[in-house]
């Protein structure tokens, strides 16, 4: 499934495409959002890592490019031009390759995928999920 494009922003800039259609194959739900939705989660993203040592920022960008690299390689396009199994099977290459860089690289990436869909309110909401940050003084 090829996520909609949508004019390259922020920290990642012409690699957002890839971004998004690599977080589409971590978090399905993400195919779903609109422009807007997708900002939402890249924002998140983007100020998770905004606050990290800039080393640590140009390492998941690089790690966002080898998976374009890869990508290229082995389908001879990039991830944002993947179908759904294609994209499946280069994420799955990537979580259990035997180089532990790779396998941490993903780690990380998923991480922020994650915490970028599930931190957004709507996602919350549809799962349920009614922590809030004042605990329980916010159910009374």
């Amino acid at each position: 499934m090829t996520p909609p494009p949508s004019a390259p922003t922020g920290t990642f800039g012409p690699m957002e495409r890839d971004l998004r259609a690599l977080a589409v194959g971590i978090v399905p739900e993400i195919a779903r959002l609109d422009d807007a939705g997708w900002r939402a989660v890249a924002t998140v993203v983007e100020e998770a890592l905004a606050s990290r040592p800039a080393p640590l920022r140009r390492k998941l960008l690089l790690f966002v490019r080898v998976l374009g690299w890869i990508s290229v390689a082995r389908y001879a396009a990039r991830p944002a031009s993947l179908d759904a199994v294609r994209l499946g099977r280069l994420l799955a290459s990537v979580e259990r390759s035997r180089l532990l860089l790779l396998r941490r690289g993903f780690w990380g990436l998923r991480t922020l995928v994650f915490m970028g869909y599930w931190t957004r309110p709507e996602s919350a909401a549809a799962i349920g999920y009614r922590a809030r940050p004042e605990g329980w003084e916010a159910r009374r």
